[in-house]
């Protein structure tokens, strides 16, 4: 926490695990100011209210979209702070939109100085919100920062896109921007859910994995202005790129699920698409003795299709090992109309599914899961289109001559028991497209094999093959 005013403590994303602490600091109220379903580590709103209830705090939410902070929810801000106890502490993703809030509350009875000081010593830069607030200068004409290339996002694809065009070019001025401390490797999470992994076999500190080099923004982003070649990010701030790569992953709606917010974490209630929440899958399936067994799979879209049976298949595997799947009543329940779709509809980015050169605005590049390209939303076909973005860019700065394309490659590990997989790959229209021999491995039927390459294999080549720039079974078909 950091003491922004006498009243007011401003943090970033706080557990329920700390809320003794925090009573124990005199705090006697919380306010959340992140929406829920933001991160895939982040607990939701009710989860932290309970445990505020629990250590005798107030707890109240006003979600801010990150960069989006309006002086209704400035005004918003200062009445709450007027009636809740204080001293009060205010928390988001990083703490910046808590410190924004405060900004526009006091902006008439502080001068601005006072303002970007305060706020500076607590370590957050409100400068741009100042200028904002003056409205005196051209907000695309004063630029906190500009860059030859800009990646929004430092998942799978942003990441591996940074290290391919460093190792094809390492005098490129890249600037990656991403809020999170952690990054994750998502498809471990099924593995945590059967009681596999570990749930830190998955995550490493951000700081690490930033290629060296390219320079970290850590900061959330707010909106893009392609006309003025302009990203805009919380705190009123704004980054332009010469090229912009656009790849920052999805956010679940878990509220898209009637109660789903309220018993999410609880009451045998679990999902494998969220850090936290996938070991308590494995203690639910390992203390089951019989009854009712629910899996559900949402319509398109959603993340990795196979995920929710892959959940279904490792429990019933684990309770016949156990001697009680005669006592289980399993049920797959899905609202899509195949076991694994793609989805190609509003809202994605567009672009061309070869090049991933988005279809109106020519130096925006986009690879990974937020693409309207219809193929699995995976690592593995980030793997592959992240050295394609890294080459077409290239093209387009003059550096590379000949155009590369992407196949729309994905691979989905199905995991049908502990020890073997069904290992799915497939291009653009559902064709098979297998990696190795069928003689070695065939991609139609559950082997050993496969599981071993699951387990062993793909996180080393994810961590340092991936994320490290070696392009092992991934060099871009080159056309032309």
């Amino acid at each position: 926490m950091q003491q922004l005013t006498e009243q007011l403590y401003i943090a970033p994303q706080i557990g329920p695990g700390d809320m003794a602490d925090i009573a124990a600091a005199g705090v006697r109220a919380i306010m959340c100011n992140r929406p829920d379903g933001e991160g895939g580590d982040q607990p939701g709103f009710r989860e932290i209210a309970a445990a505020a209830e629990l250590a005798g705090l107030e707890a109240h939410d006003l979600p801010v979209t990150p960069g989006q902070a309006s002086v209704q929810q400035g005004v918003e801000f200062d009445r709450l702070m007027q009636a809740l106890p204080k001293p009060v502490l205010a928390y988001c993703r990083s703490g910046m939109r808590s410190a924004t809030l405060w900004g526009l509350a006091n902006a008439a009875r502080l001068p601005p100085e006072q303002i970007v000081n305060r706020a500076a010593t607590c370590g957050y830069d409100l400068n741009a919100l100042v200028r904002r607030l003056a409205g005196s200068v051209d907000p695309y004409a004063v630029n906190d920062a500009r860059h030859q290339i800009v990646i929004v996002g430092a998942g799978a694809a942003g990441i591996a896109v940074a290290v391919s065009l460093l190792a094809r070019e390492p005098a490129l001025d890249i600037a990656i921007i991403d809020p999170a401390e952690v990054h994750y490797y998502q498809p471990g999470w099924t593995l945590v859910g059967g009681g596999v992994f570990e749930p830190a076999q998955t995550a490493r500190v951000m700081g690490a994995l930033i290629p060296r080099g390219v320079r970290w923004i850590k900061a959330a982003v707010a909106g893009f202005v392609p006309e003025h070649n302009v990203v805009l990010l919380e705190g009123c701030r704004t980054v332009r790129y010469e090229r912009l790569v656009v790849c920052p992953g999805l956010k679940l709606d878990w509220d898209g699920i009637a109660g789903l917010g309220d018993t999410l974490g609880r009451h045998g209630v679990t999902s494998n698409y969220r850090y936290d929440l996938a070991s308590y899958t494995w203690e639910l399936v390992r203390r089951f003795r019989g009854g009712q067994a629910l899996f559900t799979q949402p319509p398109m879209p959603i993340k990795c299709a196979g995920a929710p049976q892959k959940a279904m298949y490792l429990s019933c595997d684990t309770w016949r090992r156990n001697g009680v799947l005669g006592q289980a009543k399993v049920r797959f329940m899905t609202a899509g109309a195949v076991l694994f779709g793609v989805a190609d509809t509003a809202g994605w980015i567009d672009v061309d599914q070869a090049t991933l050169r988005h279809k109106i605005h020519p130096n925006i590049f986009g690879p990974g899961d937020a693409v309207n390209a219809p193929n699995a939303k995976t690592a593995a076909a980030a793997r592959k289109q992240a050295p394609v973005v890294a080459h077409n860019l290239l093209v387009d700065l003059g550096a590379e001559a000949r155009e590369a394309r992407y196949d729309g490659y994905g691979s989905c590990p199905l995991t049908v028991e502990r020890g073997k997989i069904v290992l799915a790959e497939f291009t653009y229209g559902g064709k098979l497209a297998p990696s190795f021999p069928s003689w070695l491995l065939d991609g139609t039927r559950p082997s050993r094999l496969a599981w071993l390459l699951k387990e062993r294999l793909l996180p080393p080549l994810y961590w340092q093959g991936m994320l490290k720039g070696r392009e092992w079974m991934a060099q871009p078909e080159l056309v032309g």
